[in-house]
C-alpha cells in the first residue's frame, strides 16, 4: 500500500498583493478549522497561501517548504496540527520566520487536544513556536497580521521582503 503525497496548494488567496503568510496543515480534514485564519487574512487584505503537507509522511517536503519560505516572500507561517502536533516544530526548525502553531482537537485524541497544545508549546530552546488556543486559527490570522504590521513602514502597506 502506498500513501499518496499530500503536498498540494489547496487554495491560493491573493488578498491585495503577493502571499505574505503560509498556512499549513497536516491533513485535508483540518481545512475547516484552518480556513478561519485564511478568512481573517483575506478580510485584512493580506495575501496568503494554503498547503496540506504532513510532517510525518513528507518530512523532506515540509523542511524544503520552510527553508524556502522567506525567499518566496513569505513573512509568517501558520501551522495547524493535532495529536502529536509535529508540523509547527518541524517548520520552525527549518526557518527563521515567525511560526504560529494552532493546536487542533481530534476525535482520536485521548487528551481532548491537550496533547497538541503541549506538543506545540514545549519546543526546545532556539526553536520558537508561538501558540494560540485550541482550534483557534482565527487568532493565528490576527497574530500573523500584527507581526506583519510591526515590520511594515509606518502608514505603509505590508510588502513582500525582497
Amino acid at each position: 500500500m502506498t500513501i499518496e503525497p499530500q503536498l498540494a496548494v489547496v487554495a491560493e488567496q491573493t488578498g491585495d498583493g503577493p502571499p505574505l503568510v503560509g498556512i499549513l496543515m497536516g491533513s485535508q480534514s483540518d481545512m475547516d478549522t484552518m480556513q478561519s485564519a485564511a478568512k481573517e487574512l483575506s478580510d485584512r487584505g493580506i495575501g496568503h497561501e494554503i498547503h496540506v503537507i504532513s510532517a510525518h509522511r513528507q518530512p523532506d517536503e515540509v523542511a524544503e517548504y520552510a527553508r524556502t519560505a522567506r525567499g518566496r516572500g513569505l513573512r509568517v507561517l501558520i501551522a495547524g496540527a493535532g495529536l502529536a502536533a509535529a508540523l509547527p516544530g518541524v517548520v520552525a526548525a527549518n526557518t527563521d520566520l515567525p511560526v504560529i502553531g494552532v493546536p487542533l482537537s481530534s476525535r482520536l485524541s485521548a487528551a481532548g487536544g491537550l496533547d497538541a497544545i503541549l506538543s506545540i508549546i514545549q519546543m526546545p530552546p532556539g526553536v520558537p513556536v508561538a501558540a494560540v488556543g485550541l482550534d483557534n486559527a482565527r487568532n493565528a490570522g490576527v497574530l500573523a497580521a500584527r507581526i506583519i504590521d510591526t515590520a511594515s513602514p509606518p502608514g505603509g502597506r505590508p510588502t513582500a521582503v525582497a
